[in-house]
């Protein structure tokens, strides 16, 4: 004897314990989407401050008595940030011809600057400002991404760009 009552109550049962497990899978789903985006976003804000800027001081003013110093008082570090052989030193050569004291020849930290920029000392700007005029750069700062140190005892560093 055949009973298909019985046979559609477990199509009928299997069917509900199918959708319960389909509704069931849905919701881990979105839990373990909802547990990812969190620690990818987690991780996303640990690498943005990784990548951070250090907040920049500004340099003070220099005193407007201190007279601006003689060309041939004036020291200039010439560094390659271009990466092309010999650049710096073709350079300071010219430096030199305009009565600047060389201070030194050297690499910059990177060879990748786009454009040459003289960057000055702080209390330096102005003779900065006139070496610039001097060799035609139009690209004048104070030191950024170089350290006092790093210009060997001179006022100004002439950074080289391509």
């Amino acid at each position: 004897m055949d009973y298909p009552f019985e046979a559609n109550r477990w199509r009928t049962r299997a069917i509900v314990l199918a959708a319960v497990a389909a509704l069931e899978l849905m919701v881990l789903l979105g839990l373990g989407a909802v547990a990812a985006g969190r620690m990818l976003s987690g991780e996303v804000k640990t690498a943005a401050r990784a990548h951070e800027l250090p907040a920049r001081k500004t340099p003070p003013a220099a005193a407007p008595d201190r007279p601006i110093l003689e060309r041939s008082q004036t020291s200039v570090v010439v560094l390659n940030g271009n990466g092309i052989s010999g650049a710096a030193g073709a350079s300071a050569a010219r430096v030199r011809k305009l009565t600047y004291v060389v201070a030194g020849v050297g690499n910059a930290p990177r060879s990748d600057f786009a454009h040459t920029i003289v960057m000055y000392r702080d209390g330096y700007r102005r003779e900065g400002q006139r070496l610039a005029h001097d060799v035609g750069i139009k690209l004048v700062g104070p030191l950024d991404g170089l350290r006092a140190k790093e210009l060997m005892g001179a006022h100004i560093a002439l950074v080289l760009g391509r």
